[in-house]
């Protein structure tokens, strides 16, 4: 047997059938919404009426039964009394109003918040659509990311491609003939030819700070050895060593003593990295690193003089063989130390 049915739900029942029969509903989110939201206006003025219907019906019936006490002059007064008093009747009606209207809303609220069965095909629909939008976008953005990093990788020299070898003397070293450096030569050459706009702009920036350095610093060389790889692009014998050296390494037995090239500060005394044990002493705005010590004398916050002793030659870190890797850098600039001195 069906069950009797409210005067709301009756309502609401019927506003639904209207509805249906004249294409109120959409097979959008938003439009459900806006629906939803009219008729939860259209519940709110029809209960705001009913109360002020009620409420007349009850001022009727309490006339009619205290006729006699309205009429008196107590009640005359008490009326007088009431309407003496500054109270806006339009001010509450319109608190009420909103009270009510606000109710309605939060509920509304609740109801997106947790959406019916009508609407979650719908939702999961938008949100593929949205998903797939995305993961294109992002597909772009890596490959557009991808081919800025292969521009730029050959261009980047971080702090860790400071290392160099002993290895390189397989190439260069004493006893070796002019021809065969200059075959050399020729080969870092060819490595650097698509770079060589940039490289002169690097080049010029070079020169100039090693000539304000030579200026005001006076430097002598760390250790005396031969140069077993220069400045510059390079090609290393060995994938651990990167192709762009930003220092000089100069190669020598294991255990030779190391004096400091300048006075100076010790802002860095470490073991880790492809630099093993190294050193960064800066004097002024210049900052000179001695890196693949065996050992180290001083500690950071010292303060050295220019031919004091400081470590020992090592090949500690990424080193193919004993040797200093001697490094001078200027606001950050990385500067051939052959620029500044003799080595």
């Amino acid at each position: 047997m069906e069950r009797a049915m409210s005067v709301e739900e009756r309502i609401r029942r019927a506003e639904d059938i209207y509805n249906r029969r004249n294409g109120v509903y959409t097979k959008t989110t938003t439009n459900n919404s806006k629906t939803k939201n009219t008729n939860k206006k259209r519940t709110a003025k029809r209960l705001l009426m009913q109360i002020f219907v009620c409420l007349s019906i009850y001022v009727i019936f309490y006339a009619v039964t205290n006729r006699e006490y309205i009429f008196s002059e107590e009640f005359r007064n008490s009326v007088n009394t009431f309407f003496t008093e500054k109270i806006n009747t339009l001010e509450v009606y319109s608190k009420v109003k909103n009270f009510v209207l606000s109710f309605f809303e939060g509920e509304e609220k609740a109801n997106i918040d947790n959406p019916t069965q009508e609407n979650v095909q719908e939702n999961q629909e938008n949100q593929q659509n949205q998903t797939q939008g995305n993961s294109q976008k992002q597909e772009s953005e890596q490959s557009q990311k991808l081919q800025s990093e292969k521009v730029n990788d050959q261009a980047k020299v971080t702090k860790d491609e400071n290392i160099g070898g002993a290895e390189e003397s397989a190439e260069i070293g004493a006893g070796e003939t002019t021809e065969k450096k200059e075959v050399v030569l020729a080969k870092n050459s060819k490595d650097t030819s698509q770079k060589k706009t940039e490289e002169l702009t690097e080049q010029e920036q070079m020169e100039k700070d090693a000539k304000a350095i030579k200026k005001k610093i006076s430097f002598i060389a760390p250790i005396k050895g031969r140069i077993s790889s220069s400045f510059g692009w390079r090609n290393p014998t060995t994938s651990t060593v990167p192709k762009y050296h930003t220092g000089v390494d100069i190669a020598a037995v294991e255990g030779t003593k190391i004096k400091s090239a300048t006075d100076g500060k010790v802002i860095m005394a470490s073991s880790t990295g492809d630099y093993g044990n190294h050193y960064q002493i800066q004097i002024q705005d210049v900052i000179i690193i001695y890196a693949h010590c065996k050992k180290l004398y001083l500690k950071e916050g010292d303060s050295v003089k220019q031919g004091q002793e400081i470590a020992e030659v090592g090949s500690t870190g990424n080193s193919t063989g004993p040797h200093l890797h001697f490094e001078v850098r200027r606001n950050g600039r990385k500067i051939d130390p052959q620029l500044i001195m003799d080595l």
